[in-house]
């Protein structure tokens, strides 16, 4: 048989026929005289068997330990890990299934989103349109808080916004402060707006939002809290330089009443 013939047969194409002469799963047939491969049965019998392990979702090294004569894996072996990795990508897209349907049932879709039904149904109860234009970048960052954070930080934050959410006239004291935050765009890092507004955004977060966060072990000369580290720098520098100032005042407001 010519290449495109053994191909045909096989139900491959002849580039992965010569893929897989290349790789060294598939043996170089003999040529003929005009110098073309001249396959026989058993090139036909050792495709057919690779592709039936490739089906099966087999990375080709996995085939090839399990064609190698000498030292390979015994095919059950690799089978039974394969029927592992199924099973973790099973349950994984399972998970994710439910966590779309949760999505898809919610009554209104955050514009952050996807982010979890926890911190979706927080948004919804923070969330009031119109509103300041500083609520939407808020939102913003506390989803891409919740997608890096640890698990044990992602629950103290979920935990912290419930409380706070759970308050009575907690929407309309957020929006309140957002909008004092709005009217510092173009402020001087000095105008006496910033303490106010400082002051207003540290009262939207309860005591009871302050518990197990760890604000009351926080060094108020430390590079988290001076803006001298990485992330604190780029956080603050997103913002205007008076908004800029009140946010890092209210850290610190917020770090001296939860000591």
């Amino acid at each position: 048989m010519r290449i495109g013939e053994l191909a045909a047969a096989v139900g491959v194409t002849t580039r992965t026929v010569r893929h897989y002469h290349h790789l060294g799963l598939l043996p170089e047939p003999e040529r003929r005289p005009n110098g073309y491969r001249d396959y026989g049965l058993r090139h036909a019998v050792a495709l057919a068997r690779i592709r039936r392990l490739t089906e099966l979702g087999l990375g080709l090294a996995e085939v090839r330990d399990v064609l190698a004569d000498d030292a390979g894996r015994d095919l059950a072996e690799v089978l039974a890990e394969l029927d592992d990795d199924l099973a973790r990508q099973e349950a994984a897209i399972r998970e994710r299934r439910l966590r779309l349907r949760s999505l898809l049932a919610a009554d209104r879709l955050p514009a952050e989103g996807p982010v979890s039904p926890e911190l979706a149904a927080i948004f919804s109860d923070l969330t009031r349109h119109p509103e300041p234009a500083m609520a939407a970048k808020d939102r913003e960052m506390i989803a891409m808080l919740e997608t890096v954070a640890a698990p044990e930080d992602r629950e103290r934050m979920l935990s912290a916004l419930r409380a706070t959410a759970d308050v009575p006239g907690a929407l309309e004291r957020s929006h309140e402060a957002y909008a004092l935050l709005d009217a510092l765009a173009d402020a001087d890092p000095a105008d006496p707006r910033v303490e106010e507004a400082a002051r207003a955004l540290a009262d939207c977060l309860p005591d009871e939002a302050l518990e197990g966060m760890g604000l009351g072990q926080l060094d108020l000369e430390s590079p988290e809290m001076s803006g001298d580290n990485s992330f604190m720098r780029a956080f603050l520098d997103d913002f205007p330089p008076a908004q800029a100032a009140a946010i890092s005042r209210t850290i610190r407001l917020l770090v001296e009443r939860a000591r």
